[in-house]
């Protein structure tokens, strides 16, 4: 079946909503084309038992990791992507991570672009996701033209406590920017909304902020349920003509002047290399050879703190935030990473990541526990990429930065106990969380080492866009939604020609 539009986006996550949403005004004819349906409202959305213990809305999709076993990844296939779960942590990627520099675990490349290039762009995200935020807390912050246009969502009295015990021990703990309505959210039920879906409008997540905006638009549409098997080009190579959708059983075709792959790193890169062609052998965009390269993940563990004498009340908690190890280890001088609240971890949601301890006793430990997510950045390396073999998507990554990952753990560690939590408990994760997946199709000026230009178009194709964190040339050590976002509305610009 054949259809035509003016400009085709592939996937409604942060960054093809987010293109969705700066293109929308243009009176072009735009679909958008999402493999997942409409995340609807049941009684399991805000049930930690269905969500955490029973995997009620994992997909079954199968992944191949490097020792050649599946594995179930946790990536999440509705419209709006893994931004229905997410914790709605909108970080700018600070100046330093711009610019190349040296870690622990190697040397990091640095951008083509700097800081300052994005900062317009980052403002206009923290608008349509209603940022909150307050300046002056974390020493890292870059540089803003404006405040944040909304108050930081307010501390509960427990985290309050914990921010206090934070400054004396020694910590500058600062608000997260956070793109959520808590009112609204907690109407719907008292949980946190970490890793829960967002089925209405309190989390603002890429559905409900600039997708339902660029929706307003008659010119925009939806297309769900509708799985992208390749691209085609004309006889040169230099211009996608259709993409080949499966929905419903039935293949469709849909020619565009523009498209643009925003299916999520993985995603995207194996959607590239399924549509090689005469013109592209290696993978379509692929003349570099860097398609499915520099895969990156974080480095990610959770910590929990746990005071025995003290109990957590909070019901939501995930307000709090420092990065005094950001920029630099008082030991050893290099970047270590971003220590952040945890959602609210309940004895059910304890229970789902140690099932062999009785129910009563992990809801004794939540009870009077902190959770922490601590993230360093893993580097670029050609060698760590995703593959399609037989159809299947491989993933092949060599994980990097592990030491100052190590360090980071035990600098928090070290604040905990002097915060007078006497109890630390440690979980570092593994290839399943991919909720940071970035790289595989970097962003560069020159051709031959990258696969997109600064603003997200293909070097090799000149209507092809990748607009999601594929394009990230390094993974930072902060959540990359804005700055998927802040790109996306600027490659949007470069489409129209502002």
């Amino acid at each position: 079946m054949q259809q035509v539009a003016d400009i085709v986006v592939i996937g409604s996550g942060i960054g093809g909503s987010s293109l969705a949403h700066s293109l929308a005004d243009t009176g072009k004819r735009i679909v958008i084309l999402e493999r997942g349906e409409h995340l609807k409202d049941t009684p399991e959305s805000r049930d930690d038992v269905a969500i955490f213990q029973k995997g009620y809305y994992k997909s079954s999709e199968e992944w191949i990791g490097t020792d050649g076993k599946p594995f179930l990844p946790g990536n999440y296939y509705y419209v709006g992507g893994n931004s229905k779960f997410y914790g709605a942590v909108m970080y700018r990627y600070r100046a330093e991570d711009f610019e190349p520099r040296q870690h622990i675990g190697g040397r990091s490349p640095g951008w083509p672009i700097r800081y300052a290039d994005l900062e317009p762009w980052y403002e206009r995200a923290e608008e349509i996701f209603q940022v909150h935020g307050a300046m002056g807390q974390d020493p890292t912050d870059p540089p803003r033209s404006h405040p944040f246009a909304h108050p930081p969502v307010p501390d509960e009295p427990a985290i309050a406590a914990v921010r206090d015990r934070l400054r004396k021990a020694g910590v500058r703990p600062s608000s997260l920017p956070l793109a959520i309505n808590v009112d609204e959210w907690l109407r719907r039920a008292q949980t946190g909304w970490d890793a829960f879906p967002n089925t209405g409008a309190g989390k603002i997540d890429a559905e409900s902020g600039p997708l339902t905006s660029a929706l307003r638009h008659p010119n925009v549409s939806i297309v769900t349920g509708a799985t992208v098997l390749r691209l085609e080009t004309d006889q040169s190579g230099r211009r996608v003509t259709a993409a080949i959708f499966l929905k419903d059983g039935v293949e469709h075709r849909i020619g565009a002047g523009v498209f643009a792959v925003a299916a999520g790193a993985v995603q995207s890169a194996a959607l590239l290399l399924r549509s090689a062609n005469d013109a592209h052998p290696r993978g379509l965009a692929n003349g570099s050879d860097q398609v499915g390269r520099n895969f990156m993940n974080h480095n990610t563990s959770a910590l929990l703190a746990i005071d025995p004498w003290s109990a957590n009340t909070a019901v939501y908690q995930k307000t709090l935030a420092f990065n005094d190890f950001y920029n630099g280890d008082p030991v050893t001088g290099y970047p270590l990473g971003n220590v952040q609240l945890l959602g609210r971890i309940t004895g059910n949601i304890l229970k789902a990541n140690l099932p062999a301890a009785p129910s009563w006793i992990a809801g004794l430990i939540a009870r009077h526990a902190y959770g922490w997510f601590l993230t360093s950045e893993d580097l670029p390396n050609p060698d760590s990429r995703i593959m399609v073999r037989d159809g299947r998507i491989v993933v092949n990554w060599v994980r990097s930065n592990m030491q100052a990952h190590k360090a980071l753990i035990e600098r928090t560690r070290a604040v905990m106990r002097k915060a007078g939590f006497p109890i630390v408990l440690v979980r570092t994760f593994g290839r399943k969380t991919t909720s940071h997946q970035c790289g595989t199709a970097r962003l560069g000026d020159d051709a031959r080492t990258s696969v997109v230009n600064p603003d997200c178009r293909t070097h090799d194709v000149e209507n092809l866009y990748v607009t999601d964190a594929s394009v990230l040339p390094t993974s930072a050590a902060v959540n990359p939604a804005l700055t998927v976002a802040a790109l996306a509305i600027k490659a949007g610009a470069a489409i129209k020609g502002v």
